[in-house]
């Protein structure tokens, strides 16, 4: 079975080649034309030389240089031409078919004066974005669905020159992460029905350009912008990000962008700086949260008698009671001695059991709410009086809240069996979320637990 990956650098080589050449005919042509005295040929072809040896140079030659210079300078820059550039150039190609065809030494020196402002504009560009140095803070903990601050820092760190409209922006995927390849099609005729309605059907393969790798996806998708950043200063602009979904993002990389001075090319600046963040599940109550909460409250609040410091009943003094937990303002209202009963710290335990489901045994959006289930209960009884502690498949980070809430984080369907026939009994109150079916339970976990089953009506 033929398989060719075509690297993406020889194609715009190839590519580049045949339209110089192309170029290099019509230009031929077009002085043979003039030779001949056929104006109309003479203008067609000359501006079809230009327009081909401008696109090589726009399109190519950046990217060819970029791949064959050194370290340093490789990945270094990359050139967006804008609709003033694009314009510009037309007026340079009139202005340059206009000279040809006259011969006018004036309109010669306008079409240079013109190529040299593209030149120096470069430069400063480049002088410009030179020697700056980026940070991005970002916070330690982010929760999906919510606003979180992040901040960029641009530093100059030049004796004497300014920079100026610098923007920091996200890097464009790396491009070697995209390669040609021959993938299997199909030749049908006639082409223009659809595929159960032509008459022949063949083997075939195209050639596409596809991905060869999975990325997370980008921390930061927008821009900051800095107007003026003087020598040996620093200048911060404050970030408001916003994650949808849960999981892994990672940015590595990020760009310093310029339109200065003429904004005929948007020149960026590769910055390799790498940040990754783990984005939890959301945290927000949702429906399911506020139908369960109120039935494991109150189920993990009937503890055992003691003493502590979270009020558990007032009742009537017995002999052996102390004086000091006397409730002086109830004895006092209903004429008979009351006192104070406090729950036992000690039986303050829970244990939070994510049975995560197997794979296709919910929908992504019943697994999606089960995640955020869990992370919303473990927030909530993580944030009252009690010790809580986690269990799930792949878990092994303790009672930390964050260490499972990363966990859930990434997680994905399960692919091994279910962890609650294994399940140990222990003194903690558990709260089991799982999709196992009733029968599938222990009787001896019934009276210590609450159970969610998640996807059912169970």
């Amino acid at each position: 079975m033929l398989h060719l990956d075509i690297p993406e650098v020889w194609v715009r080589f190839l590519l580049a080649i045949v339209g110089l050449a192309l170029a290099f005919m019509a230009a031929v042509f077009s002085t043979v034309s003039r030779e001949s005295g056929n104006f109309v040929a003479t203008l067609a072809l000359a501006s079809v030389a230009l327009i081909l040896a401008v696109l090589v140079g726009l399109t190519t030659v950046p990217y060819l240089a970029r791949r064959v210079a050194g370290a340093r300078i490789r990945d270094a820059f990359d050139y967006d031409v804008t609709k003033i550039g694009i314009a510009y150039v037309v007026v340079i190609l009139v202005i340059g078919i206009a000279a040809l065809n006259t011969g006018n030494n004036l309109l010669y020196i306008v079409v240079a004066a013109m190529l040299a402002a593209i030149l120096v504009s470069g430069f400063a560009s480049a002088l410009v974005l030179r020697d700056l140095e980026l940070d991005v803070r970002l916070p330690e903990h982010v929760f999906a669905g919510r606003t979180t601050p992040g901040r960029i820092i641009l530093r100059n760190p030049r004796r004497w020159l300014p920079s100026f409209s610098v923007s920091v922006v996200p890097v464009k995927k790396d491009a070697a992460a995209k390669h040609w390849k021959w993938v299997p099609a199909t030749f049908g005729v006639p082409a223009s029905r659809p595929a159960d309605k032509q008459w022949i059907k063949l083997p075939d393969r195209k050639l596409r350009r596809v991905e060869s790798k999975n990325s997370p996806p980008n921390i930061f998708e927008g821009l900051a912008y800095f107007l003026w950043v003087a020598a040996k200063t620093e200048h911060k602009a404050d970030l408001e990000l916003r994650f949808d979904r849960r999981g892994r993002y990672q940015q590595e990389g990020f760009g310093l962008a310029t339109r200065f001075p003429f904004a005929f090319l948007t020149k960026t600046r590769r910055v390799p700086l790498v940040r990754e963040i783990v984005v939890y599940p959301r945290v927000e109550p949702a429906d399911e949260f506020f139908e369960v909460l109120p039935m494991i409250t109150g189920e993990f609040e009937s503890f055992t008698r003691g003493r502590g410091d979270d009020l558990y009943l007032i009742r009537e003094y017995m002999p052996e009671d102390s004086a000091r937990h006397v409730d002086w303002k109830a004895t006092a209202k209903s004429g008979s001695l009351k006192v104070r009963e406090f729950s036992r710290e000690d039986e303050r335990k829970l244990r939070i059991v994510f049975d995560n489901p197997a794979s296709g045994a919910v929908s992504d959006v019943v697994y999606e709410n089960a995640v955020a289930l869990a992370a919303s209960l473990s927030w909530h009884f993580a944030g009252q009086n009690a010790e809580v502690s986690f269990v799930s498949q792949g878990y092994s980070g303790g009672p930390d809240i964050y260490r499972f809430l990363a966990h859930l984080a990434v997680t994905q369907p399960r692919v091994s069996d279910s962890l609650i026939p294994q399940l140990q009994l222990s003194d903690d109150y558990n709260i089991v979320l799982t999709t196992q079916p009733r029968g599938g339970i222990p009787t001896t976990l019934w009276s210590c637990s609450y159970f969610v089953f998640l996807g059912t009506n169970q």
